[in-house]
Protein backbone atom coordinates (compact mmCIF):
# COMPACT_ATOMS: atom_id res chain seq x y z
CA UNK A 1 0.00 0.00 0.00
CA UNK A 2 1.05 3.60 -0.74
CA UNK A 3 2.62 5.44 2.20
CA UNK A 4 4.43 8.92 1.81
CA UNK A 5 3.40 12.39 2.37
CA UNK A 6 -0.53 12.59 1.24
CA UNK A 7 -1.33 15.61 2.91
CA UNK A 8 -2.00 17.44 -0.20
CA UNK A 9 -3.99 14.89 -2.19
CA UNK A 10 -6.16 14.30 1.11
CA UNK A 11 -7.13 17.88 1.33
CA UNK A 12 -7.28 18.46 -2.25
CA UNK A 13 -10.19 14.95 -2.01
CA UNK A 14 -11.96 16.69 0.22
CA UNK A 15 -12.36 20.06 -1.01
CA UNK A 16 -13.84 18.22 -3.96
CA UNK A 17 -15.44 15.78 -2.38
CA UNK A 18 -18.10 18.48 -0.98
CA UNK A 19 -18.05 20.67 -4.02
CA UNK A 20 -19.12 17.26 -6.04
CA UNK A 21 -22.23 16.85 -3.46
CA UNK A 22 -23.35 20.20 -3.73
CA UNK A 23 -23.33 20.07 -7.03
CA UNK A 24 -25.21 16.39 -7.37
CA UNK A 25 -27.38 17.04 -5.00
CA UNK A 26 -28.61 20.25 -6.20
CA UNK A 27 -29.92 18.16 -9.40
CA UNK A 28 -31.93 15.86 -6.98
CA UNK A 29 -35.33 16.04 -4.60
CA UNK A 30 -33.69 14.79 -1.23
CA UNK A 31 -36.46 12.82 0.00
CA UNK A 32 -36.54 10.48 -2.98
CA UNK A 33 -32.57 10.63 -3.04
CA UNK A 34 -32.53 9.03 0.57
CA UNK A 35 -35.06 6.81 -0.30
CA UNK A 36 -33.38 5.31 -3.35
CA UNK A 37 -30.13 4.85 -0.82
CA UNK A 38 -31.80 3.15 1.34
CA UNK A 39 -33.22 1.21 -0.99
CA UNK A 40 -29.48 0.16 -2.48
CA UNK A 41 -28.32 -0.64 1.01
CA UNK A 42 -31.02 -2.72 1.75
CA UNK A 43 -30.06 -4.81 -2.06
CA UNK A 44 -26.12 -4.60 -0.79
CA UNK A 45 -27.27 -6.51 2.74
CA UNK A 46 -29.16 -8.59 0.74
CA UNK A 47 -26.21 -9.59 -1.69
CA UNK A 48 -23.71 -9.87 1.00
CA UNK A 49 -26.12 -12.28 2.97
CA UNK A 50 -25.43 -10.12 6.24
CA UNK A 51 -28.62 -9.82 8.31
CA UNK A 52 -28.54 -7.28 11.49
CA UNK A 53 -30.48 -8.05 14.83
CA UNK A 54 -31.97 -5.20 16.65
CA UNK A 55 -30.04 -3.03 18.77
CA UNK A 56 -26.25 -4.31 17.79
CA UNK A 57 -23.87 -1.43 17.72
CA UNK A 58 -22.84 -0.34 14.39
CA UNK A 59 -20.42 1.97 12.95
CA UNK A 60 -21.13 3.58 9.85
CA UNK A 61 -17.52 4.96 8.76
CA UNK A 62 -17.12 7.33 6.56
CA UNK A 63 -20.86 7.75 6.58
CA UNK A 64 -21.45 10.68 4.17
CA UNK A 65 -24.99 12.12 3.96
CA UNK A 66 -26.73 9.29 3.08
CA UNK A 67 -25.07 6.39 4.23
CA UNK A 68 -26.04 2.90 5.79
CA UNK A 69 -27.14 4.58 8.63
CA UNK A 70 -30.27 5.68 7.05
CA UNK A 71 -31.51 2.29 6.96
CA UNK A 72 -30.66 1.04 10.80
CA UNK A 73 -33.36 2.54 13.08
CA UNK A 74 -33.25 -0.70 15.28
CA UNK A 75 -29.35 -0.50 15.65
CA UNK A 76 -27.17 1.57 18.10
CA UNK A 77 -25.46 3.65 15.28
CA UNK A 78 -22.21 6.02 15.41
CA UNK A 79 -21.51 7.48 12.18
CA UNK A 80 -18.02 9.33 11.62
CA UNK A 81 -17.51 11.44 8.30
CA UNK A 82 -14.48 14.12 8.54
CA UNK A 83 -17.21 16.60 5.94
CA UNK A 84 -19.87 16.12 8.25
CA UNK A 85 -20.00 19.95 9.38
CA UNK A 86 -19.64 21.12 6.35
CA UNK A 87 -22.18 18.48 4.56
CA UNK A 88 -24.56 20.31 7.44
CA UNK A 89 -23.83 23.75 6.85
CA UNK A 90 -23.58 23.48 3.14
CA UNK A 91 -25.60 21.43 1.88
CA UNK A 92 -29.47 22.87 2.54
CA UNK A 93 -31.18 19.44 2.73
CA UNK A 94 -28.95 17.53 4.70
CA UNK A 95 -29.34 18.19 8.70
CA UNK A 96 -28.13 15.47 11.25
CA UNK A 97 -31.60 15.72 13.86
CA UNK A 98 -33.16 14.04 10.83
CA UNK A 99 -31.66 11.29 11.73
CA UNK A 100 -32.19 10.99 15.24
CA UNK A 101 -31.40 7.58 16.56
CA UNK A 102 -28.02 8.28 15.12
CA UNK A 103 -24.79 9.60 16.96
CA UNK A 104 -22.74 11.97 14.41
CA UNK A 105 -19.01 12.53 15.08
CA UNK A 106 -17.03 14.39 12.50
CA UNK A 107 -14.32 12.62 12.28
CA UNK A 108 -11.19 11.16 10.40
CA UNK A 109 -11.67 7.20 10.40
CA UNK A 110 -7.55 7.74 11.39
CA UNK A 111 -8.86 9.06 14.64
CA UNK A 112 -10.81 5.91 16.17
CA UNK A 113 -9.88 5.89 19.32
CA UNK A 114 -12.10 2.61 19.80
CA UNK A 115 -13.55 3.51 23.20
CA UNK A 116 -16.42 1.60 21.46
CA UNK A 117 -16.73 -1.44 20.26
CA UNK A 118 -18.62 -2.69 17.40
CA UNK A 119 -20.93 -5.62 16.17
CA UNK A 120 -20.82 -4.42 12.67
CA UNK A 121 -18.45 -1.97 11.37
CA UNK A 122 -19.41 -0.65 7.88
CA UNK A 123 -16.86 1.03 5.50
CA UNK A 124 -19.20 1.72 2.12
CA UNK A 125 -17.56 4.11 -0.36
CA UNK A 126 -15.24 5.75 1.40
CA UNK A 127 -11.63 3.75 2.47
CA UNK A 128 -10.37 4.93 -0.65
CA UNK A 129 -11.00 8.79 0.79
CA UNK A 130 -8.61 8.07 3.48
CA UNK A 131 -5.21 9.78 4.28
CA UNK A 132 -3.90 7.02 5.70
CA UNK A 133 -5.20 3.76 4.64
CA UNK A 134 -3.04 1.33 6.74
CA UNK A 135 -3.66 3.05 9.25
CA UNK A 136 -7.63 3.84 8.68
CA UNK A 137 -7.80 0.23 8.22
CA UNK A 138 -6.19 -1.17 11.54
CA UNK A 139 -8.94 1.36 13.46
CA UNK A 140 -11.88 -0.39 11.54
CA UNK A 141 -10.46 -3.59 12.58
CA UNK A 142 -9.79 -2.63 16.44
CA UNK A 143 -13.05 -1.28 16.92
CA UNK A 144 -14.76 -5.03 16.25
CA UNK A 145 -15.91 -7.15 18.79
CA UNK A 146 -14.25 -10.31 18.28
CA UNK A 147 -16.65 -12.24 15.55
CA UNK A 148 -17.93 -9.08 14.40
CA UNK A 149 -18.47 -8.01 10.44
CA UNK A 150 -16.71 -5.51 8.23
CA UNK A 151 -18.33 -4.53 5.19
CA UNK A 152 -16.28 -2.65 3.16
CA UNK A 153 -17.39 -1.05 -0.68
CA UNK A 154 -14.79 0.30 -2.94
CA UNK A 155 -13.85 1.55 -6.22
CA UNK A 156 -10.90 -1.07 -7.06
CA UNK A 157 -8.96 -0.79 -10.37
CA UNK A 158 -9.23 -3.70 -12.81
CA UNK A 159 -5.51 -3.07 -14.34
CA UNK A 160 -2.19 -3.25 -12.86
CA UNK A 161 -0.95 -0.20 -15.17
CA UNK A 162 -3.57 2.29 -14.58
CA UNK A 163 -3.64 1.55 -10.52
CA UNK A 164 0.39 2.36 -11.24
CA UNK A 165 -0.39 5.60 -12.98
CA UNK A 166 -3.05 6.73 -10.58
CA UNK A 167 -0.76 6.54 -8.13
CA UNK A 168 2.07 8.62 -9.84
CA UNK A 169 -0.11 11.43 -11.48
CA UNK A 170 -4.00 12.12 -9.74
CA UNK A 171 -6.22 11.03 -12.28
CA UNK A 172 -8.84 10.51 -9.91
CA UNK A 173 -8.40 13.64 -7.45
CA UNK A 174 -11.29 12.75 -5.21
CA UNK A 175 -9.81 9.62 -4.03
CA UNK A 176 -6.35 9.61 -2.82
CA UNK A 177 -5.99 5.62 -3.01
CA UNK A 178 -5.46 3.93 -5.34
CA UNK A 179 -5.52 0.52 -4.96
CA UNK A 180 -6.87 -3.17 -6.72
CA UNK A 181 -9.49 -5.58 -4.96
CA UNK A 182 -6.05 -8.43 -4.10
CA UNK A 183 -4.50 -5.22 -2.71
CA UNK A 184 -7.85 -4.62 -0.05
CA UNK A 185 -8.11 -8.68 0.59
CA UNK A 186 -4.39 -9.13 1.47
CA UNK A 187 -4.00 -5.70 3.90
CA UNK A 188 -7.17 -6.97 5.71
CA UNK A 189 -5.95 -10.21 6.46
CA UNK A 190 -3.13 -8.96 7.42
CA UNK A 191 -4.96 -7.06 10.25
CA UNK A 192 -6.46 -10.23 11.33
CA UNK A 193 -9.57 -10.61 9.34
CA UNK A 194 -11.18 -13.48 7.65
CA UNK A 195 -12.81 -12.64 4.17
CA UNK A 196 -16.29 -14.48 4.08
CA UNK A 197 -17.20 -12.93 0.72
CA UNK A 198 -15.78 -10.51 -2.25
CA UNK A 199 -18.37 -9.35 -4.90
CA UNK A 200 -17.80 -7.47 -8.09
CA UNK A 201 -21.60 -5.48 -8.28
CA UNK A 202 -20.63 -3.53 -11.12
CA UNK A 203 -17.48 -3.51 -13.75
CA UNK A 204 -16.41 -0.55 -15.18
CA UNK A 205 -13.89 0.29 -17.74
CA UNK A 206 -11.18 1.17 -15.08
CA UNK A 207 -13.14 0.14 -11.83
CA UNK A 208 -14.61 -2.22 -10.61
CA UNK A 209 -17.58 -1.68 -7.47
CA UNK A 210 -16.37 -4.32 -5.44
CA UNK A 211 -17.64 -5.17 -1.68
CA UNK A 212 -15.82 -7.04 0.83
CA UNK A 213 -17.58 -8.70 4.23
CA UNK A 214 -14.90 -9.82 6.48
CA UNK A 215 -15.10 -11.01 9.98
CA UNK A 216 -12.34 -10.19 13.19
CA UNK A 217 -11.37 -13.94 14.00
CA UNK A 218 -10.91 -15.13 17.61
CA UNK A 219 -7.53 -13.69 19.19
CA UNK A 220 -7.23 -11.80 16.32
CA UNK A 221 -5.32 -8.38 16.95
CA UNK A 222 -3.58 -5.45 14.73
Amino acid sequence: MENQTYSWRWRLAQFLELRWWQRYLQQLNWPDYVEAKRVHWRKVLTQVDLHLLPDERVLDAGCGPAGIFTILQAQKVDAIDPLLQDYEKKLPDFQLNQFPYVHFKTQMLEQLDQQEMYDHVFCLNAINHVADLERAAQCLVLSLKTNGTLLISIDVHRFALLKFIFRMIPGDVLHPQQDDLADYVRLLEKLGLDIEKTLVLKQGWIFNYAVIKAKKRNGSST
